[in-house]
């Protein structure tokens, strides 16, 4: 009997833990229209010295989309909206040397520009001009712990990129740089708070503007 009790006080609890982690672990809701339903990873263009980055940050993308399983990636023509990107610096700064004075650490970062277009209404959701992916890493030479080599660093770059790519595409935030466009401007005809009748006449100004100056031959 006092098993039973005890059932009876604990089980509430228990029900209300329960709730808690499955609303914890639950997906955030999309904020992307609800037409599209399919996406495609354009290729990214480079425009680095550095050969074959785009082909990397591309499929890292894809496959972050993958993923996540809430939107098909297809080709570009069977495609609701489009997620276009290029990858416009690459800097690698040493940070340390040793007594050779042969650099021990570096800090890789890697710069993109990305846009999601809208297909179905043909207009540009969001724009970052300058995403971007850094990793401050030791050289394998150095022999420090938790060395790697400059592939296995872009290679962390490119995951932290496509989650911040997908996760500023499908849930709105992430990876917001100064100058976002957070989504394509409304015209009057969507904003009519926007349009020119709607706002104050001017105040005239208590003085006259000055004549300009007759201007002078050279």
């Amino acid at each position: 009997m006092r098993r039973q009790w005890l059932w009876l006080i604990f089980l509430p609890t228990a029900l209300f833990l329960s709730g808690c982690l499955s609303s914890l672990f639950r997906q955030k809701p999309s904020i992307l229209p609800p037409y599209i339903h399919k996406i495609a990873v354009r290729p990214f263009a480079n425009h680095t010295q550095q050969y074959g980055l785009e082909d990397k940050l591309t499929l890292a993308i894809q496959s972050e989309f993958n993923r996540d399983g809430r939107y098909q990636i297809t080709t570009e023509n069977q495609a609701d909206a489009v997620l276009i990107g290029d990858i416009t610096r690459y800097i690698l700064d040493p940070l340390s040397y040793d007594t050779n004075h042969v650099p021990t650490e570096y800090l890789l970062s890697i710069l993109t520009e990305v846009s999601f277009l809208d297909k179905v209404k043909n207009q540009t959701l969001w724009r970052e001009p300058d995403m971007t992916g850094e990793l401050r890493f030791f050289t394998v030479s150095s022999g420090l712990a938790g060395n790697m080599s400059e592939t296995d660093a872009q290679q962390s770059i490119w995951d932290q990129l496509s989650r911040d790519i997908v996760t500023r595409t499908i849930e709105g935030f992430g990876t917001v740089t100064k100058g976002s466009e957070m989504e394509a401007p409304k015209s009057n005809a969507e904003n009519p708070n926007s349009a020119g009748q709607n706002n104050p006449p001017p105040l005239p100004s208590e003085q006259p503007p000055a004549p300009s100056p007759t201007p002078q031959p050279y």
